[in-house]
């Protein structure tokens, strides 16, 4: 009996590294294609565990798995920044490059 290819391994593939380069876009976009990536390789390892022998691109599953999941932590650690720097800056500031910076070196010390 010929391989088949799990059906969303390149699916799942595609959105881990979207996620892992999207995750810069204040976190929000990392975590949602992470989230897909992560929910389409969780029903691929669902057939995967049933058959384990009748796929031939387990490969691109484990590495969309592990991408989806690096994109969700680095998006929800972009979005935790940003939420801190809105918060510390304050929003009325965030338009004006002087007050971010100055309101940076006051929180980090730098004179």
């Amino acid at each position: 009996m010929e391989k088949q290819k799990l059906p969303n391994a390149t699916a799942s593939l595609v959105l881990g590294l979207l996620a892992f380069l999207t995750f810069c876009c204040y976190g929000i976009f990392g975590i949602l294609f992470g989230v897909i990536g992560l929910i389409l390789s969780l029903k691929d390892a669902k057939r995967l565990k049933e058959n384990p022998t009748d796929y031939d691109n387990v490969t691109l599953h484990k590495i969309g798995k592990v991408l989806s999941i690096i994109g969700i932590v680095l998006g929800v650690l972009a979005l935790i920044f940003y939420v801190w720097m809105i918060l510390k800056i304050g929003p009325e500031n965030m338009q004006n490059e002087e007050q971010i910076r100055r309101r940076m070196n006051e929180i980090f010390g730098i004179r």
